[in-house]
């Protein structure tokens, strides 16, 4: 039984002493020196932690860097000593540009207790709120952002994340990310936990997140104005709705963020909210009145960020895209049996926008069989610049000799950098079983250990 005097909550819990070994999993160079990432070849995957419970996952940090290199730098790659050149390309030494669409082309998975499934399957960026792979900077209590302030708004913009969901494993605890991109990135990373000496109680529930996406959410309206007096019909099922999460067992549903993009130019948001719990019908045991309701808001969304709700990308800033978020730390919505958490698109749902969105929640295991769409159908509906390009006129033999050099140095470039990438890739397969032996390490001297 719990000991009603004694501190609880995120400060009250500072006050008490508990008998928990705190260890961290991260990209440190573990040659010493500072090399701290990790390199992520294309098709691989990389387990950034695998450690022994039970325990539970405190923080995770997070940044990295994918690089296209349309020509070739003045410095040999090998030589750098930092992960990439911050160097305007204007100046003509390296020529550099981020993959635009690489958030979304790495997908972080976490799996608990040898289950074969993970329980958390999302693109990296989305599961942190930097949605449609364009970046923003926000702060809410789990999860946080922090943009680049060249690059907030872009596309591939360079950003950290952190999450302090608190992530609970009786036995294993896996986090591994996957680079579906055909290209290699870069991954720097820190993996805190806290391992503790007894088995978990039985009625502990387990992180699971979730990154769906409807493109289009399909409505059978898209060509009329939101809120026009034609679009005010009677939805009674919300069979058509959006789907944020569905899933069966016992648990709490902790909060989501949400991606629009949205087609039509009016107002993307007066759908309501229609929260199904257990044995359900229509009307649910939640039901809202309008997203920017739900998302805290009202009259429209505005561009804040706070403790539970807020804005990481604001229309007003990128036309036609909207991300926002809402944590329900303080208000988790509890179900027994199951639980589906849906949205309409526009009122009744009569909107057809690119819908995507990240559940997060707390359940018994086993896990629900969580996928994730291909990396194809993952990729953000960015606005394309059109180029005109020239046919080359004559050229002198100047110029010809000009681009006959500039050819040669292009193909010395990309052999010494994928020469360099192949050894990172060896040397990070040595750190990637350190990181496991580490960890097992401070499993076997904390159980070692005796209780003060």
């Amino acid at each position: 039984m719990n000991n009603p005097y004694l501190p609880s909550g995120l400060l009250g819990n500072l006050t008490v002493s508990r008998d928990t070994r705190t260890a961290r999993a991260s990209s440190f160079d573990q040659t010493g020196r500072n090399r701290d990432n990790w390199i992520v070849m294309p098709g691989e995957e990389r387990v950034l932690a695998d450690i022994e419970g039970p325990g539970f996952i405190t923080h995770i940090w997070m940044t990295q860097s994918s690089r296209i290199q349309p020509g070739p730098g003045q410095i040999d790659p090998a030589v750098v000593g930092v992960p990439m050149l911050e160097i305007h390309n204007a100046l003509g030494v390296s020529w550099e540009v981020h993959d635009p669409d690489y958030y979304r082309k790495i997908v972080l998975k976490m799996y608990w207790d040898d289950q074969d499934t993970p329980s958390v399957i999302a693109p990296l960026g989305d599961f942190f709120g930097l949605m449609n792979s364009l970046s923003g900077s926000y702060d809410s209590l789990p999860l946080s952002v922090s943009a680049k302030e060249p690059e907030l708004n872009t596309f591939g913009g360079s950003a950290a994340f952190n999450s302090y969901f608190r992530m609970p494993f009786n036995s294993r605890a896996r986090i591994v990310v996957e680079n579906q991109n055909d290209i290699p990135y870069l991954q720097y990373f820190y993996i805190d936990y806290e391992l503790v000496r007894e088995p978990l109680p039985e009625d502990t529930v387990y992180f699971h997140a979730h990154w769906r996406r409807a493109l289009p959410n399909q409505g059978w309206g898209p060509d009329l104005q939101a809120n026009s007096i034609e679009t005010t019909i009677p939805n009674l099922t919300g069979d058509d709705n959006y789907v944020v999460l569905e899933t069966e067992g016992r648990g709490h549903y902790v909060g989501c963020n949400l991606a629009v993009r949205h087609f039509q130019g009016s107002w993307w948001g007066e759908g309501d909210d229609m929260i199904f719990i257990d044995d359900d019908t229509w009307p649910p045991s939640l039901h809202g009145t309008g997203m920017e309701d739900y998302f805290g808001h009202a009259w429209g969304m505005q561009d804040n960020a706070y403790l539970f709700n807020g804005t990481m990308v604001h229309e007003a800033n990128v036309p036609g895209f909207h991300h926002s978020y809402r944590f329900h730390m303080a208000d988790p919505i509890r179900f027994s049996k199951r639980i589906k958490v849906t949205f309409e698109h526009g009122h009744g749902n009569h909107l057809s926008d690119d819908w995507s969105s990240t559940a997060y929640w707390y359940q018994t295991l086993p896990s629900p069989e969580l996928t994730i769409l291909p990396v194809e159908q993952r990729l953000p509906l960015r606005p394309i610049d059109r180029v005109v390009e020239a046919p080359l006129p004559e050229l002198t033999d100047e110029q010809t000799d000009a681009r006959a050099r500039a050819a040669e140095r292009m193909e010395r470039f990309v052999a010494a950098r994928d020469e360099m990438r192949r050894q990172r890739q060896e040397e990070v397969d040595t750190w990637e079983a350190g990181n496991v032996t580490q960890a097992r390490d401070i499993r076997a001297r904390f159980d070692a250990g005796v209780a003060e």
